[in-house]
Formats: structure tokens, C-alpha cells, sequence
């Protein structure tokens, strides 16, 4: 996969294949950062999350472009070495990152020592895991005053009301199969 954009736009990444796996398309990816560019999030400064990391390639993308600072968690194990792998042949500093192999129910029952001001959640299809992550990075202060959560999920899934009166969706888009929504706190 070909990183889209910044300091390391160009370079490919080597992404992981089989059930479950769908790294998000450059059209998406595209779209994503167009979103969130357009919306005011600058990357300097930004810590960011990227839960059901898969690929990583959207954290990685942040990084390229200048974020300080990009969590990925991965509960299986070749994924999370091949994030580890790409952040290490593009040369990235290893105080930029981390890798957890976890599982992220299990990661957001607790805090984080600081919030992210973008949170990737990208859940497998079809197991329904969006309101319940959502509900742990709200309930255990994992985004931050005025921070994102872009969420990648199935077309055919409608924005869950658990956020309802404690996020604000900025943007629902469908592309293809995929249905991206965008929301800030």
C-alpha cells in the first residue's frame, strides 16, 4: 500500500491479507484527511489513536504528516508486527509510537495518561463492536476536549446513539461499501 501524502508520501507499506483484513483504499484515505484537514485538525502537536490498527496506514499517514505522536492497537500478532515493521524501514522515531498487541475492550475499560485529539476506530464487519467502543473511549476520557473519532464501518450501519449528546457528527459519508462518519467532541 502507498502512503498518500507528507514526509513519507510515496513509500509503500506492507499491509497484512486474509479474513477480516481491508486496508482502507487511497480513495478513502483521500477522503479521510480531506475531512479532517478542511475541518481545522492540524497535525503538528497531535496525538493519535488508532484502534483495530490493522494496516495502521491511516495513523501512519498522520505521522507523515507531522503528528507528534500515534498509538496503534492490534489484537493479532502479524499485523502488529507489520506496523511495528513498516514504522521501523520508514524510519519513524521510536518515541513517536506505539504498538499494542491487545485487546482493545480490555485497553479502554481504563485511561489513558493523556487524551488523543484523533481517534481511528475501524472495527471488523459485521460484529457490531463500534457502539461499544465508542462507549469506552467516551466513558474513559480517550479523546479529548474538541477531539476527533472518524469511524470506518459497513455501509449498511447507521451512527449509534450512544454518542448521541456527547459527540457532534460533522460529516457521514458513504463510499462504496464503506461508510465513514466523523465526529468531534
Amino acid at each position: 500500500m502507498r502512503l498518500v501524502s507528507g514526509k513519507y508520501g510515496g513509500r509503500v507499506i506492507k499491509t497484512a491479507s486474509g479474513p477480516g483484513y481491508r486496508p482502507a483504499t487511497s480513495k478513502v484515505r483521500h477522503a479521510v484527511f480531506s475531512m479532517l484537514e478542511s475541518r481545522g485538525l492540524e497535525w503538528d502537536g497531535l496525538r493519535v489513536a488508532d484502534m483495530f490498527a490493522g494496516s495502521g496506514s491511516l495513523a501512519i499517514e498522520t505521522l507523515s504528516r507531522g503528528a507528534a505522536f500515534a498509538l496503534f492497537v492490534e489484537k493479532s500478532a502479524r499485523p502488529a508486527a507489520l506496523i511495528k515493521e513498516n514504522l521501523v524501514d520508514l524510519g519513524e522515531d521510536r518515541k513517536n509510537w506505539k504498538v499494542l498487541k491487545t485487546d482493545l475492550f480490555k485497553l479502554l475499560s481504563s485511561s489513558p495518561k493523556e487524551p488523543y485529539g484523533l481517534i481511528f476506530v475501524d472495527p471488523p464487519y459485521g460484529h457490531d463492536l463500534l457502539p461499544k467502543a465508542l462507549e469506552g473511549i467516551l466513558d474513559n476520557g480517550w479523546v479529548a476536549e474538541g477531539g476527533f473519532i472518524l469511524a470506518e464501518v459497513e455501509a449498511q450501519v447507521e451512527p449509534p446513539e450512544c454518542v448521541a449528546g456527547r459527540l457532534e457528527l460533522l460529516t457521514d459519508r458513504l463510499y462504496g461499501q464503506t461508510r465513514i462518519l466523523l465526529w468531534k467532541k
